[in-house]
């Protein structure tokens, strides 16, 4: 049986409120999620702050009358005019055998696959990083993550050492960590993250005494042979500094989970430091790669 998804939008101040509706409406699931380009960074003990522009959807089975539930919905919506929005159809599957499916193995340059757990390698004498599935924090599939790992792919690697910046499951660390990185830190302010990260380098064999997880502010003084940050625009600008302070005169960066019009803004924040080569593209997506100039 298919699902339906009543989905629409709120500022920060509605979103609570307009949650509560939709779920006393009978909805059998509610998410919110970010409608814009905002990081939210480590919030303090006992705070839970969401986005400025936040979208929120509404899970409801099949037969609901969402014809009743929009009217309700309107009619104890006091505060403003009731947001915009739609109704879809959620196919109903099982969705977990489908992603386990369209999961194979892919190939990132010449030596590195990203392998689900279920598979097995290609080539077995390759750079194989095994994943299972329901990871909250990337698999390779998404273009910055893929563009990330071609570019470790292309890099020396050996005996160096590298930063993964905002690590999520620790893809990239892992695999620089296989692509033969002497020790790799990685740094994200989200403890589960972390958790993700540690608990992926051991299914790769990979000895934690390479792997060392920080959060940002706790990130010990290093300068690293390479550092790769796939996070996002904003926070890529606001940490240049800081992100640059950690790789060494003619060491090597690779920025993603920029939008190509976002990239002249990121570049010229990391211009005083970084010599950039031609950025690479995919889809809508771009990586910013560079070195490290002598003169700072």
């Amino acid at each position: 049986m298919p699902w339906i998804k009543l989905i629409t939008s709120s500022t920060t101040e509605n979103t609570e409120a307009l949650s509560d509706l939709i779920s006393d409406a009978g909805a059998a699931a509610v998410t919110i999620e970010d409608n814009a380009d905002q990081p939210l960074f480590e919030p303090p003990p006992g705070e839970t702050p969401l986005w400025q522009a936040n979208r929120i959807t509404g899970l409801f089975e099949a037969d609901t009358d969402m014809k009743a539930v929009v009217e309700r919905l309107q009619s104890n919506w006091t505060a403003t005019p009731f947001p915009e929005h739609r109704i879809e159809i959620l196919e109903d599957k099982d969705w977990v055998r489908a992603w386990m499916d369209d999961f194979k193995p892919m190939q990132f340059g010449k030596r590195l696959w990203v392998v689900p757990s279920w598979h097995q390698p290609p080539e077995p004498d390759a750079a194989n990083l095994m994943l299972d599935p329901g990871l909250a924090f990337g698999t390779g599939t998404h273009p910055t993550t893929s563009l990330c790992l071609q570019w470790l792919d292309a890099q020396n690697m050996e005996g160096k050492t590298a930063i993964d910046y905002g690590c999520g499951s620790g893809v990239l660390a892992v695999a620089a960590l296989l692509l033969g990185a002497e020790k790799v830190w990685g740094i994200d302010n989200d403890p589960q993250a972390l958790t993700a990260s540690k608990d992926n380098a051991g299914r790769n064999g990979i000895d934690l005494e390479k792997f060392s997880l920080h959060y940002p502010r706790e990130t010990p003084t290093l300068e690293v042979d390479f550092i790769v940050a796939n996070i996002l625009a904003a926070p890529l600008i606001e940490l240049a500094p800081s992100i640059c302070a950690l790789l060494k005169p003619e060491g090597h960066i690779a920025l993603s989970g920029i939008l190509d019009h976002q990239a002249e803004s990121v570049m010229e924040a990391y211009r005083p430091w970084i010599e950039f080569e031609p950025m690479a593209t995919q889809e809508e997506w771009v990586r910013l790669n560079g070195k490290k100039v002598n003169n700072h």
